[in-house]
């Protein structure tokens, strides 16, 4: 048993590691990205040419792979070591077949999908050329998804798990060939030469590429053989028939998220704000991936379990340990980000990213934060539904979610200046979140009594306050600091160095004060 849990240890500590380097390398592959196109028109027509193989990766095959391969592939291997083989050789034939037929639609599809996004001429221009360049990914990304879930299935973890990091690492090396080529001073939709279209596309698409080989690499080194000489069928889908029902609310619950997606993509071309959306989303993502993940990942198993076993008090009491151990992770994040947001863009986002759009960036995160809470908590209800096989609930609460979204950024068109609609797109996303935490909390309160959320409450309250602390030191630092130096860039740099230096040991020592031992059994809590 101790040789077992040893095992698991340094497993996770391995896919932790590739995670951690996964998300460094991702987060530097999107300021280079910005560095090289900017935050106008070009960046626009990247970003969101770019969003479009995920929208249909994600709405055809995504949530298939997400739900049922894993689930299918583990029970195959508990028919024994020769049907498994068999099943994953016919599993993997259905997966190039169906992803090499959507990913053709989608290519031929290609002018369509963007002219349901952008009214511009010449941006859609550039768009189109960048989405029969793009749309391809959708292929590898369905290998690379159905590669990994036989790796896991054959407990193998953390190649799959670096993948994404080899992607990064291309689309780094794409940008330096494209900062290296000859171009134009100005760079317009109508001024980037062929060869930028084509280094851009192309370098893009081969990071999704190379992810693909590379978990596949890895599925080979396991000893493992890819044979084409199986058919797909019937013995491919007959779990699928049989789940059609769960997989039905999964894929609607996709459906709708994707329709947020498009709706969100459209009035951010519409208003010039696709780069500004989608860099202030990333920031935001970013203390939850780090912080709130880490957190779960540790935690999910235990709550899984008492799901399982029928077991209400382990249940709840594991669900308010989650939920207090995020509010802690996640509500200093949040308060530094609204303080610090345009400051903290200013400094991470250069080249043809100037100060200004820096700057609304900037206060789009700032603007938003307040929904980073409220999306863990989603995130965690989510888990808990899916751990009783609860599809429906989950696409119930995410329609809500999404009217809500679309119903803000529709007030926000209609009554606010232009400017103000783009930074009005991560709001209605956050103002979203608080809708589903909400009403995630209410069903799960009707499923399973008192949840015991008091004790959340007090502990917001508490980190809130010491959070408030450290925020009024970091702004006399700013006041301070921006008195002193005059570059605006200058200035946020010293202002997120006092920051680290001043900000955290004041919360950590107001935490102290106050109260929270959370905070003290973190660590202890991560370690076990």
């Amino acid at each position: 048993m101790a040789v077992s849990q040893n095992t698991f240890a340094r497993a996770t500590g391995a896919v932790a590691v590739a995670t951690a380097a996964s998300r460094a390398t991702g987060f530097i592959r999107t300021l280079a990205l910005a560095a090289i196109l900017g935050a106008a028109a070009v960046g626009d027509a990247y970003n969101g040419a770019n969003s479009m193989p995920n929208m249909v990766y994600e709405l055809l095959l995504g949530g298939v792979m997400s739900s049922v391969l894993i689930p299918v592939l583990a029970r195959a291997r508990l028919r024994g070591r020769t049907y498994s083989r068999i099943f994953t050789q016919r599993l993997l034939v259905a997966a190039v077949l169906g992803a090499a037929v959507v990913t053709a639609i989608a290519v031929a599809c290609a002018p369509l999908l963007v002219a349901a996004l952008v009214s511009d001429a010449e941006q859609s221009q550039l768009a189109t050329v960048l989405a029969y360049l793009l749309l391809p990914e959708i292929f590898f990304y369905a290998i690379a998804a159905t590669v990994t879930a036989v790796l896991n299935v054959r407990e193998s973890y953390a190649p799959a798990a670096w993948a994404s990091v080899v992607n990064n690492l291309i689309v780094l090396t794409t940008v330096g060939v494209f900062a290296a080529i000859p171009g134009p001073v100005t760079l317009l939709p109508s001024t980037m030469t062929t060869a930028q279209v084509l280094v851009l596309g192309f370098g893009t698409t081969l990071g999704i590429v190379g992810q693909a080989v590379w978990t596949v690499a890895a599925l080979r080194r396991t000893g493992f053989r890819w044979s084409w000489r199986v058919r797909p069928v019937p013995y491919t889908w007959r779990p699928v028939r049989v789940g059609a029902r769960l997989l039905g609310w999964v894929l609607l619950y996709v459906a709708i998220s994707q329709v947020g997606v498009a709706v969100v993509l459209r009035v951010a071309f519409s208003y010039g704000g696709v780069s500004t959306y989608t860099y202030a989303d990333l920031l935001f993502q970013v203390p939850y991936g780090i912080l709130g993940v880490s957190l779960l990942t540790v935690l999910m198993p235990r709550i899984s379990r008492a799901v399982a076993l029928g077991d209400r008090d382990a249940l709840v009491a594991d669900m308010g340990r989650a939920a207090r151990y995020s509010v802690i992770a996640l509500v200093p994040a949040a308060v530094a980000m609204i303080l610090l947001g345009p400051m903290l863009t200013a400094v991470m986002f250069v080249g043809r990213v100037d100060v200004d759009a820096a700057h609304l960036i900037g206060l789009a995160l700032a603007l938003s934060a307040f929904g980073l809470p409220p999306f863990a908590l989603v995130m965690l209800q989510l888990r808990v539904f899916y751990a009783g096989n609860d599809m429906r609930t989950p696409a119930l609460i995410n329609a809500g979610m999404v009217a809500t979204k679309i119903a803000v950024i529709a007030l926000g068109v209609a009554c606010l200046p232009d400017r103000a609609v783009v930074v009005m797109l991560p709001v209605a996303s956050s103002l979203s979140y608080i809708v589903g935490a909400v009403t995630g909390h209410l069903v799960l309160r009707h499923r399973y009594g008192l949840l015991g959320f008091h004790a959340v409450l007090e502990t917001f309250s508490r980190v809130l306050w010491a959070s408030i602390a450290a925020g009024v030191v970091c702004v006399v630092a700013v006041g301070v600091l921006h008195q002193l130096i005059n570059n605006p860039r200058a200035a946020a740099a010293a202002t997120l160095a006092a920051m680290l230096v001043l900000g955290a040991p004041t919360f950590l020592v107001a935490a102290q004060k106050i109260g929270i031992p959370e905070v003290r059994n973190a660590k202890a809590l991560l370690n076990r």
